[in-house]
């Protein structure tokens, strides 16, 4: 109820107005209170959360009190303080711009550097606006730790996490606001702030207006020993001695001793307005609670002091009515609320508050074993700490936030943990809480972490000079910005958002400034190599990462932790020399570092990135080969491994926790037993790549090395191949594994248990020795996922045992090594025990959860049995018992033992194979010890059964008190010291046991057993044969007949009968869950389904049997051996087929070796049925990897000049063909070995994976060559050959005629590929009669493969050249170049002579005689020279190549080749540019003769060039000929239609003139999409489908095919369905969707292709057309059936009359793609209905001629000629028949024809008659 009637005062506000009237009256009658006040002294920071203000009801109790005391004394919180209220503080801090103040009760107030005093604040001002900071008085100045304050709450401001802050003030104006210069007595102690010194001392600032108080100096002397040291804002207290002038002038005193013993009076004038804390008052106790003290002072105000305030040392004495000296500790004006404190430290004379504890500082610390003294009702509780010093914890501190308060239980329980927060100074006391949360918070304070540590915490916010990350809630650190990532992020916000967790490593912590720098690069983040927190650390040698601060011209300054820094010179940063590293480095790179020299007391450094480097490429000279056993020391105990050197060389390297054992809880004991200098040895490389060698101690990779069962490489890894690995890295989609030769795999989550999993990351450990099997291979990314579940891998043989004895001997091992190292007697003793061994124990204690036990032999272990090992035990202290040891823990010296009589009792002995139930008494980690029903024998198994176990929940883990079926292999192992070693499994529930007992009647077969049994199944590749003891065996196909028996393509199963007894013999057995074939090695050992042999021979009891291994007998072939094997499975996806030998082997066959066909090649499963008896030859046989391939082609190799089948893998213009061949063979087809005849474009017609029979020509560097030449492939039938194989030169003649196809188009000429050795070249020249300035032009008319004719002109056989002729007039062909292009002529012959010596003369002239030598020339030769002007354009080149290149040294070439070149522009060429304005004047336009006067003459011309050069009337004409002809040239080429655009602008031009032209633009996108511009070629198709005018509907159907054809091949689903939408909108739909599925067909999309089909047929089922496409599709696509049933659907949607046409296309469709037999029937059934279907007769004839036989033929054609229709259709037949005779038939043949036709005639003229 206390609550309730403090939180609603009954009439209190009524009481309050009268108190508060007498108040005032009583200040001028008697309340003249002498005050005194304390030291100063300054606080700091520590906020506690509050609890509850209470309001004090008032009373008047025993006469009149100003104030009611409160009911219950409780301390001060936070939600009772208020603006403006009064308190002491003690200063904790200071920084520059803010105090930390102690306030009482451990709360925690800021004074900033604004509320200091107004003198202070303008000061500031004034500084900062003259930036002159030289006299600038900083807080530290002012305020010391311990200095004790009167502050007053200026503000409570709510801190970002939601929790208050007090803002407080020390400015004289608001602490003494109550005052006033009347109120002033002497005598009175007053705080205030030094305004200004003067000359004889200082002015304070009383915050009193009207008030002047001053110091003077001699009174400062007696405080200071030097007076300067007051400053302005220097906090004072000092008393006031004289008041002049009714309070206008006051002169203050400042002697410490007056001050510290000057009690506040009532005639000093004190009241409870204007009471201040610090003041010392005489008190009378007036009630004594267990809380606290009422008091009573200044005669009539009432004040309370609570627990904390109270003198320990006189708690206990105070009584009612004693007189006390009190001092105020804070004022609550509005309630008037006075709190008072009676400790010793702020009364005495000295006051002195010690700002930190005497014990240290302990903040943060988690201190164990406290009890708790009291718990104060709304307050909190005292602890006392195991010190005996004393602990507060407030009571929001005593729970957890969302806890229900239970005081009662937290003071009853014996101990306590509490964690320090806080030291209160003005408290004298630690603040602690009890609160788990904060107990187990790793990080409290700054102090807590520590360089190079990996810390967790979430995103606060983005700065420009970094981000900062929460820890938690105290502890923030900055991640500076180059620090956010590996390389330097631009825009952070887009990885980074608020509230992100985020994983760091602490860089740098300054705790006593509380300052953090952290990194997220993630090589510092996840670096494994050491750390250099100091200069010691920095061995040198060792390799650690850093990171660059600084690039100077003299090298790099790397940076480690801790500010640890050195330099890495010019020479050390890279093998190759680096003069500006700028320009390789930036600042933030993350580099591996090597340490040169080290000087720690210099704190300098030198280090190299090139030997880190260099390191890492030297290291593996130390030839380590993965598998090798090695032997290392350890060097150094890193957190999460061993540094190790493998002996002998030191070769450092890592050795991480989890590879010392394959069992993960031996790990961290083996890494504990370990100490620098120890060796280890058993360890094996498991991978050496450059950077390191990677090292195991796992005894289960370790086997698996020694064995063999490892793929080296990703090359070796195949499908089913099972592996030995471990668990690298845990994702939430998965686990990935890595094995040895660093190979890693994906086991994704629905592969890794046989278990639903839910969450990924609970289900394995990091490092987990797994077995894996490999189910998906990706060989492009060389990636593989392999599968963990338990059902689909196969543990090695004794897996379990033997993991069993090594995890034990890991465990005594490390018992052994502790109990040497440390000496100590009880760990001696302790490694001597073992499991099972009987104890002589004496009781200790006795409780309800078990017993513990001393023993004189094992003095200082903790001996313990539980409650279920002492049950049915009657145990009491001091008694002696037996009791027999379960576990020994030798790091804490634990041991564990249990009195059950059953287990105490004399042991039975055990025999092999003999079964019991045993119980689980104790399980540790991954072991536990089992107890075998009553023969009181012990025995120690391992929790997982195999080694991919995975416990999902706790119910599927192993638990003291569990049955277990257990089966002892042998009864004394010595491994595990005598105990006995058993096989156990767990029992099933009592509900199934009948049911499992009966089916598991049988106790499975031995090998060699001969049984009788009944056949229960048949299948192609095996029996089931149900025994006589009530199991099932199997019978593999390959054991039902004597393999020399077997008749090829029979089926041997099919012999035996359903219900058929048989007898039969055990030759092996299979795993039950995925029936594969086990492997036996032991007579003992028996098969729950035995696999049997029917075959005689091997029935025989007399003859040796034995086991054959599936190794042994795969190594029993021979590769080209010819063996009898069954089809057991075609692969569809990979198109191979799987054939079986024996039970054990499976062999597989690729597409190639089983076809020899290439009708066959679409559906090569037909050709073999399963359980079919096939012969084959060994092609390939390995049984590390696992494999074994045959071929059923009757061929094991590819031989030379043998025709072969390969599929085509790639079509390139350059090469060809690439063809892949049987056998792993890999071959070429030159584009001239591909036809006889040579056609225009060769390739065409080639696909990817279309197969091909080829022709071996031989093998050169592993590739073969192929020839596709009919004359090759089928020489007796080959039509002849026109385009002849050219083997070697000696073959050509000169003069000779021959084809070859263009192979390049160089400045030297036309290259052509005659044959694939043979290439010749026809130089520009002799390539075509036209003139042309550059070989460009014939680039791009002579794509490469184009067939051109040529003539050899010379062979020349030792350079093997062949110089070949493109002319016209050579080959009789037209020229290369079209005409429309409008190429001057070449000139030939006399013009050319004549034009050249003319060029002659002109050179050899000088500049005078060529003017006077032009005047000269005579009138006849000026016309010659006109008639032949057409031929001048070219005239230059030739010069070019006599006269220029020998005087122009710059472009030397041999004059006699006459090779024209691509700078061969002659001077009188026009430079046209490619878009001119067709407004400039003619004139205007240059000849290129002036551009290129500087290249074409020699020195004397270039002198002279420079003055403007007179020219000819000749000349002058010349050019502007030459102009015009240019022009006429670029007009012809802009009107050439045939002419392609270059560029987007000639593109923009065409469209100009044809808009509506599709085609134009599709060339744009097209233009578009060479140059992989994607988005321009969709604008491009919008633009069109906008421009072209809505009547041309197909020229607009066009585009938008073009933009679907777009979207397929470049954009995304999404994107293209909206095209396919836009379109049906805007076009007839039905095209649009014919488009859509064309197009889907085309690209492979098959399932799309259907999917499309399947909406047309529905929405446009009277259109027969989509039906037939339909149709033609699922035929092309291999579905027949399918056909046939969209068929009847068709007929049942179309109108009847339509059904005939329908069915007729149909039956067409199936002869061109599916079943010729089929189209024949239906073409049967329609035309015996509709036999005058004459059009219907002769598409069938067409049809059979092409597809059927000659004699279906003849049938067909001798039906027709007997129909009943007119006489002139049955003449067409005829005609037919006889034409197909003349061309197919024989002499004989024909005249039956005619015969026939005779017989018809005279019978039709016979019927006239009649």
């Amino acid at each position: 109820m206390a609550s309730a009637e403090e939180d609603f005062p009954r009439g209190g506000t009524a009481k309050k107005t009268t108190e508060s009237k007498i108040v005032v009256q009583r200040s001028e009658v008697d309340n003249l209170f002498q005050s005194n006040e304390q030291a100063e002294t300054k606080k700091r920071k520590g906020a506690v959360k509050d609890d509850g203000k209470k309001l004090k009801k008032q009373k008047k109790e025993d006469g009149l009190t100003l104030n009611a005391a409160a009911k219950c004394v409780e301390i001060l919180h936070i939600k009772n303080v208020k603006e403006g209220m009064l308190m002491l503080g003690c200063v904790k801090e200071v920084t520059d711009f803010e105090v930390t103040v102690g306030l009482p009760c451990g709360l925690q107030g800021f004074l900033s550097i604004k509320n200091i005093s107004d003198s202070y604040t303008k000061l500031l001002s004034e500084q900062l606006d003259s930036a002159d900071t030289e006299e600038i008085c900083s807080l530290p100045h002012l305020f010391h730790p311990g200095m004790v304050l009167r502050c007053v709450v200026a503000k409570l401001d709510i801190a970002k996490g939601g929790s208050l802050s007090i803002q407080l003030s020390v400015n004289p104006k608001l602490v003494n606001k109550a005052l006033s210069s009347s109120s002033l007595k002497a005598g009175m102690v007053l705080s205030g702030c030094v305004e200004s010194i003067e000359d004889h001392g200082c002015i304070v600032d009383i915050g009193i207006s009207g008030s002047k108080a001053f110091l003077s100096t001699k009174a400062i002397k007696d405080q200071h020993s030097n007076p300067e040291e007051l400053k302005v804002g220097q906090y004072v207290t000092s008393q006031v001695e004289e008041v002049k002038n009714e309070g206008r002038v006051v002169r203050l005193s400042a002697s410490p001793l007056t001050i510290t013993q000057a009690c506040a009076e009532s005639k000093q004038g004190w009241n409870l307005t204007n009471l201040l804390p610090g003041l010392l008052v005489k008190a009378t106790i007036k009630k004594v609670t267990k809380h606290g003290l009422i008091l009573d002072f200044l005669s009539s105000f009432s004040g309370q002091v609570d627990f904390l305030h109270m003198e320990p040392e006189h708690a206990a004495n105070y009584t009612e009515g004693a007189e006390v000296r009190a001092c105020v500790l804070y004022v609550e004006p509005s309630t008037r609320l006075v709190g008072l404190s009676l400790r010793s430290y702020l009364i005495q004379p000295e006051p002195r508050v010690d700002p930190t504890p005497a014990g240290g500082d302990r903040i943060g610390e988690v201190v164990k074993d406290c009890k708790m003294t009291t718990i104060h009702h709304r307050s909190g509780a005292m602890l006392e700490l195991p010190d005996k010093t004393l602990a507060f914890v407030h009571r929001n501190n005593l729970k957890e936030v969302n806890e229900p308060a239970n005081e009662n239980r937290v003071l009853a329980m014996p101990e306590h943990t509490c964690r320090i927060l806080n030291f209160s100074p003005l408290d004298q006391i630690h603040f602690a809480s009890l609160r788990r949360s904060v107990i187990e918070r790793p990080f409290y304070r700054y102090h807590d972490l520590h360089a190079g540590q990996i810390v967790e915490g979430k995103v606060s916010v983005l700065l420009n000079h970094g981000m900062v990350v929460h820890l938690s809630d105290h502890i923030k650190g900055l991640v500076p910005r180059t620090h956010l990532s590996d390389i330097i992020l631009k825009n952070p916000e887009k990885k980074y958002m608020e509230g992100m967790k985020v994983k760091c490593r602490v860089l740098t912590v300054d705790a006593e400034n509380k300052k953090l720098y952290l990194t997220r690069k993630k090589a510092l983040v996840e670096s494994s190599l050491p750390l250099f927190l100091s200069y010691a650390d920095a061995r040198p040698g060792c390799v650690s990462h850093g990171y660059i601060v600084c690039i100077k011209d003299f090298g790099c300054i790397v940076r480690f932790y801790n500010n640890v820094k050195g330099l890495v010179p010019l020479s050390q940063l890279s093998s190759e020399p680096i003069s500006s590293p700028e320009e390789f480095f930036y600042i933030g790179q993350v580099l591996k570092t090597k340490v040169l020299q080290c000087d720690p007391e210099k704190a300098k450094m030198v280090l190299s990135f090139k030997v880190a480097v260099e390191g890492e490429t030297a290291k593996p000279e130390f030839d380590c080969e993965v598998g090798t056993r090695l032997e290392a020391k350890v060097l150094k105990k890193l957190v999460n491994g061993l540094e190790v050197a493998i002996l002998p060389d030191e070769i450092r390297t890592v050795l991480p926790t989890m590879h010392l054992s394959d069992h993960m809880s031996n790990c961290p004991l083996l890494w504990e037993s370990l100490q620098e200098g120890d060796n280890i040895s058993n360890l094996i490389c498991v991978n050496n790549n450059k950077q390191n060698i990677s090292l195991t101690r796992k005894p289960t990779v370790r086997w698996s090395l020694e064995e063999g069962v490892v793929a080296k490489d990703f090359s070796e890894i195949t499908v089913g191949m099972q592996l030995i690995g471990w668990v690298k890295n845990i994702m939430s989609y998965g686990v990935f594994v890595e094995f040895p030769y660093g190979l890693v795999g994906l086991a994704p989550k629905s592969a890794m248990t046989d278990k639903f999993i839910s969450d990924a990351t609970v289900a394995f450990q990091l490092g987990q020795t797994v077995i894996a099997k490999v189910t998906n291979l990706d060989e492009e990314k060389r990636r593989f996922l392999v599968t963990l579940k338990i059902s689909e891998v196969i543990s090695p043989e004794g897996d379990t045992q033997t993991r069993l004895i090594n995890g034990l001997q890991e465990r005594r091992a490390v018992t052994e090594m502790l109990a040497m190292r440390d000496n100590s007697d009880l760990r001696q003793q302790l490694a001597a025990l073992f499991v099972g061994q009987k104890l002589k124990l004496t009781v200790d204690t006795v409780e309800d959860s078990g017993a513990t036990f001393k023993s004189d032999d094992l003095a200082g272990a903790t001996i313990l049995a539980s409650k279920h090992h002492v049950m049915g035990v009657n145990l009491n202290p001091g008694q002696k018992a037996t009791a027999v040891l379960l576990h020994v823990d030798i790091l804490s010296s634990c041991v564990h033992v249990s009195l059950l009589s059953k287990l105490v009792g004399n042991k039975k002995s055990l025999s092999e194979e003999s079964k019991y139930t045993a119980m689980v008494q104790y399980i540790d980690k991954e072991f536990a010890v089992i107890s075998l029903d009553d023969t009181a024998q012990l025995t120690v198994i391992q929790t997982r059964s195999h080694l991919n176990e995975v416990f999902l929940s706790e119910s599927e883990k192993l638990k003291a008190g569990m049955s277990l079926a257990v089966e002892v292999t042998e009864p004394s192992c010595q491994e595990l010291q005598g105990l006995p070693l058993v096989s156990w499994k767990r029992t099933a529930p009592k509900r199934q046991r009948t049911t499992s007992e009966n089916q598991s009647g049988s106790k499975g077969h031995c090998f060699g057993e001969i049984l009788q049994g009944k056949v229960r199944t048949v299948k192609p590749t095996c029996i089931q044969v149900t025994l006589e003891d009530g199991s099932t065996g199997r019978v593999h196909v390959s054991e039902v007949v004597e393999v020399t028996k077997v008749c090829l393509g029979s089926f041997p199963t099919s012999l035996v009968k359903v219900g058929s007894t048989v007898t039969a013999r055990v030759i092996g057995g299979r795993e039950a869950s995925s029936h594969r074939f086990l492997p036996f090695s032991h007579p003992k050992f028996t098969y729950t389904i035995p696999e049997l042999t029917l075959i005689p021979s091997k029935l025989d009891k007399s003859a040796d049997f034995k086991s054959v291994t599936a190794k042994e007998k795969l190594n029993s072939y021979k590769v080209g051996e010819e063996i009898t094997c069954f089809v057991s499975k075609f692969n569809p996806e990979r198109k191979s087929l799987e054939v079986t030998t024996d039970p054990s082997l499976t062999g597989t066959v690729e597409l190639l070796a089983m076809i020899t066909d290439l009708k066959d090649a679409s559906h090569p499963e037909k050709l073999y049925k399963l359980g079919q008896a096939v012969h084959a030859k060994v092609v390939e046989i390995s049984s590390k990897p696992h494999r074994f391939v045959l071929s059923l082609t009757g061929v094991h190799k590819l031989e030379e000049g043998s025709v072969t089948l390969g599929i085509v893998t790639n079509i390139q213009p350059q090469v060809g063909l690439l063809v892949k061949l049987p056998f792993g063979g890999m071959g070429a087809i030159a584009v001239t070995d591909l036809a006889d005849s040579y056609r225009p474009n060769p390739l065409d017609g080639y696909s990817k994976d279309q197969i091909l029979r080829c022709f071996l020509l031989g093998n050169e560097n592993g590739k073969w060559q192929l020839s596709l030449r009919p004359s090759r492939l089928n020489p007796q039938q080959a039509k002849p050959v026109k385009d002849l194989e050219v083997l070697s030169l000696d073959k050509l003649k000169v003069g000779q005629i021959i084809r070859g196809y263009v192979k390049s188009v160089g400045e030297q000429g036309v290259f052509i590929r005659l044959s694939r050795y043979i290439t010749g070249r026809a130089q520009l020249q002799q390539s075509t009669k036209y003139f042309v300035s550059n070989h460009k032009v014939l680039f791009e008319h002579l794509p490469p493969n184009t067939l051109l004719t040529t003539k050899i002109l010379s062979i020349d056989l030792e350079e093997e050249f062949v110089n070949l002729s493109l002319l016209p007039a050579d080959t009789g062909k037209p020229d290369i170049l079209p005409e429309s292009l409008g190429l001057p002529l070449r000139l030939v012959g006399e013009e050319k002579k004549k034009h050249d010596t003319e060029k002659k003369k002109k050179r050899a002239l000088s500049e005078g005689e060529q003017k006077q030598a032009e005047s000269q020339v005579p009138k006849k030769k000026k016309k010659k020279t006109k008639k032949a002007r057409t031929d001048d354009n070219d005239s230059g080149v030739e010069v070019y190549f006599r006269e220029e290149d020998k005087e122009d040294e710059e472009e030397p070439k041999p004059a006699p080749t006459k090779q024209v070149t691509a700078s061969s522009a002659g001077p009188s060429r026009l430079q046209v540019a490619a878009g001119f304005s067709w407004d400039v004047g003619l004139n205007s336009l240059k000849p290129a003769s002036a551009a290129q006067d500087g290249d074409s003459s020699d020195g004397e011309d270039q002198v002279a060039g420079s003055k403007p050069q007179k020219k000819s009337r000749h000349e002058l004409e010349q050019e502007k000929k030459a102009a015009e002809k240019a022009l006429v040239q670029r007009e012809a080429e802009l009107m050439d239609p045939s002419l392609r655009p270059e560029d987007a602008a000639a593109f923009e031009r065409l469209l100009l003139a044809s808009p509506n032209s599709s085609l134009v633009w599709l060339q744009y996108m097209a233009h578009h999409l060479q140059a992989t511009q994607i988005e321009q070629a969709r604008a491009v198709a919008e633009r069109a489908l906008k421009t072209i005018s809505f009547r041309e509907e197909q020229e607009k159907l066009n585009v938008w095919v073009a933009l679907l054809n777009l979207e397929n091949m470049y954009g995304t689903e999404e994107t293209l369905k909206k095209v396919f939408e836009r379109a049906l909108q805007f076009c007839e739909p039905l095209p649009v969707y014919q488009q859509l599925a064309d197009i889907y067909a085309k690209s492979n999309k098959t399932k799309e292709a259907e999917g499309l089909y399947k909406t047309m047929v529905k929405r446009f089922r009277q259109n027969k057309a989509v039906w037939l496409s339909y149709g033609t599709f699922l035929l092309q696509q291999g579905q027949s059936n399918a056909a046939s049933a969209l068929l009847q659907r068709a007929l049942k949607s179309l109108p009847s009359k339509e059904s005939v046409d329908v069915i007729a296309k149909f039956a067409q469709l199936e002869f061109r793609y599916g079943d010729v037999e089929k189209g024949r029937t239906m073409f049967d059934k329609v035309l015996t209905s509709y036999p005058k279907r004459t059009d219907l007769w002769s598409v069938f004839i067409d049809l059979m001629v092409k597809h059927g036989s000659q004699k279906d033929v003849r049938a067909l054609f001798d039906r027709v000629i007997h129909l009943s229709v007119s006489v002139k259709k049955i003449k067409f037949f005829f005609k037919r028949y006889l034409e197909y005779e003349k061309k197919h038939g024989t002499p004989q043949s024909i005249q039956a024809v005619k015969e026939k036709a005779m017989e018809f005639v005279e019978a039709k003229g016979t019927e006239a008659a009649t």
